[in-house]
């Protein structure tokens, strides 16, 4: 079995495998190790904003999720503090003209590995990867079926996750933000609400928002996030009830479970960031949310896999010395990861945030951008690229 390859990525989810088949397609020869033998279902995100969807088709992976397991949904219907904003034409109001799309998560696994075979790919499963030295050629020291194996490569990288383990075999010392808020998930059936919107309700008052996000004939992914403090943790099928009652506080009509069908596990996990500065290093890069995983209340961490996968591709592609290539993907990584950790902490601050001090904010900010909704930022939906600064950070809260 070959043992040297152009590049290892470790982690066959969506940046994995969408990295693999863009640089695979190109020519370079490509492995990807996959943890797991048969993808399960677990609470994760499956919702691409439309910035995220355009990163998609630049990655040459958008028609493979549309024709396999991507439900588009071109309108955001949002509401704050019981006041409905209505649906949002994501097609119309965004630079990148898309909708947003969700999936199901194990599907899309599925869909992107073929697609990054089909690509020339090569693809082992049921794989863990037990080390990683960084003396000239990469070496990748990986067990499969009790056998010890040792790869080799020019570049190694991680796509394994918000614990990634080539992160921490590499000796990349990850960043977090304090605990503040916790979300919760679960995968509902025959849920009764209009499946062209992403719905999320936030209700600033105790600090909770909640979201649908429907995956297409009555399937759906609902979520409830709340304060870290409330003192518990949303976890199994007892819980079922109070995650109803939370997603209710947040805005959204306790009825709408009625007649649901709890189709997956509820869990919960905490929300807080979790980065690695300069996500690169002799030989290894991460990516994904093993290089920085961006508070998931704010559903962006499908889309930054994507423009990591793509930056990535783009800067190896772009040239033979890969030392820089992969520097320049880092300091890249850097710029758009801050600004859009940067923005989900303002929204934290102003929409979820506890205390007189928030409450203050909010009364000061909140009629200023229902009078001109541009005071808001509108990163969440179009991306890094929009402007970002302490002036629309200041104007944002009300301050200008």
């Amino acid at each position: 079995m070959e043992t040297h390859f152009d590049i290892i990525i470790v982690g066959g989810g969506l940046a994995g495998s969408a990295l693999g088949t863009s640089l695979a397609s190109n020519g370079v020869r490509t492995l990807i190790l996959e943890r797991e033998a048969r993808f399960r279902d677990r609470v994760r995100g499956e919702q691409m904003a439309s910035w995220g969807v355009a990163e998609a088709d630049r990655l040459g992976v958008l028609d493979v999720l549309r024709r396999t397991c991507g439900h588009d949904h071109p309108y955001f219907n949002f509401s704050l503090g019981g006041i409905s904003f209505g649906n949002r034409d994501l097609r119309a109001t965004t630079p990148q003209a898309e909708p947003g799309m969700t999936f199901f998560h194990p599907d899309m696994q599925e869909a992107l590995l073929a697609a990054a075979m089909d690509a020339g790919a090569q693809v082992r499963r049921g794989v863990t990867v037990r080390g990683v030295r960084t003396n000239g050629l990469v070496q990748i020291t990986i067990e499969e079926n009790g056998r010890t194996e040792e790869l080799h490569t020019r570049m190694a990288v991680g796509a394994d996750g918000r614990n990634s383990v080539v992160r921490r075999a590499a000796g990349f010392e990850p960043r977090h933000d304090p605990p503040f808020l916790v979300i919760g998930g679960v995968l509902v059936d025959g849920i009764d609400i209009d499946d062209s919107a992403a719905h999320v309700h936030v209700n600033p008052a105790v600090s909770q928002s909640a979201a649908v996000f429907p995956q297409g004939g009555g399937r759906a992914r609902a979520y409830a996030i709340y304060p870290e403090d409330a003192g518990f943790r949303l976890q199994g099928e007892r819980d079922i009830p109070r995650f109803v009652d939370e997603v209710a506080n947040a805005g959204f009509p306790r009825d709408l479970f009625t007649n649901v069908r709890f189709a997956g596990p509820l869990a919960s996990f905490g929300a807080s960031d979790v980065w690695t500065d300069h996500p690169y290093r002799n030989g290894v890069a991460l990516i994904g949310d093993a290089a920085a995983a961006n508070n998931p209340a704010w559903g962006q961490g499908l889309s930054l896999g994507l423009m990591d996968a793509r930056v990535l591709s783009e800067a190896l592609l772009g040239t033979k010395d890969w030392n820089e290539a992969g520097r320049a993907y880092a300091r890249e990584h850097d710029h758009y990861y801050g600004v859009m950790h940067d923005v989900t902490e303002a929204m934290t601050e102003m929409f979820l945030g506890q205390g007189p001090e928030a409450d203050a904010r909010r009364a000061r900010a909140l009629p200023r951008i229902a009078e001109d909704p541009t005071r808001a930022p509108d990163h969440i939906m179009s991306g890094p690229d929009l402007p970002w600064s302490d002036a629309h950070r200041e104007r944002f809260f009300g301050f200008d």
